[in-house]
């Protein structure tokens, strides 16, 4: 199951704000993360991890439904490193 913007804005609800409000404050944390990560910068938040973007060299590739090859394009995809914390409290129950 995953977690929902929904379901994160009824929790920040839980700390004294009402539904827009907190809506609100989801969407411009969002916002500002994604403005950074627009302009190169990495989102690294504390005890979380580090998000960042990296650059994709253009590439073959195949196509599964025919098997023709083809150019895949150079293109930017955002990663994710979780930080020594979360990758703690995430390995803690095995």
């Amino acid at each position: 199951m995953s977690l929902t913007k929904a379901e994160i804005i009824t929790q920040i609800m839980e700390l004294g704000l009402d539904r827009k409000e907190s809506a609100r404050l989801l969407e411009t944390l969002l916002e500002i993360m994604k403005q950074s990560l627009e302009n190169g910068d990495d989102v690294m938040v504390s005890g979380f991890g580090k998000l960042s973007v990296k650059q994709k060299s253009p590439r073959r590739g195949r196509n599964p439904a025919t098997g023709d090859d083809l150019m895949l394009d150079a293109r930017k995809v955002v990663t994710f490193k979780p930080s020594g914390i979360l990758r703690k409290r995430i390995n803690e129950g095995l």
